[in-house]
């Protein structure tokens, strides 16, 4: 059993087999997934695991080179949208090159989704909780 890293295996092994430039999705409970991408379910109930949970194991045990949001998550959902920028802030603190941050249109968030390696579904149900992560490197 893994003592201190990621436990569940999916998600331990898509952040372990991920390469430079490869995205995948952590997403909230309602965000529809391409049937051509592999899903990593980890809802359970309403909230459980949060959005933001999901992202802090994703950003403790990954290397993150940039992001990418929905615009309509600042607006509709403001209070996780400042605390998704904060916790990459606090990455990028840590950090000699910080993680990029784009924004797009909902309508576009959700077909880029198609491009990733995988979709991690949360059991969040705040609107617009959803985050495409480009991998980076260690060197």
């Amino acid at each position: 059993m893994n003592k201190h890293g990621l436990l569940h295996p999916e998600l331990a092994q898509l952040v372990t087999q991920v390469g430079h430039t490869d995205e995948f999705t952590v997403c909230d409970a309602g965000l529809p997934i391409p049937s051509s991408v592999s899903r990593i379910d980890l809802a359970l109930t309403d909230g459980v695991p949060s959005f933001m949970q999901t992202v802090e194991a994703v950003l403790n045990h990954a290397c993150i080179e940039s992001v990418v949001i929905a615009e309509e998550l600042a607006v509709v959902s403001p209070a996780l949208h400042q605390a998704l920028l904060g916790r990459l802030e606090q990455e990028n603190a840590a950090r000699q090159q910080p993680i990029g941050v784009t924004t797009i249109s909902h309508e576009a968030f959700k077909a880029r989704t198609a491009q990733s390696q995988a979709v991690v579904r949360t059991g969040e149900c705040t609107p617009y909780a959803n985050v495409i992560f480009q991998a980076g490197v260690t060197f």
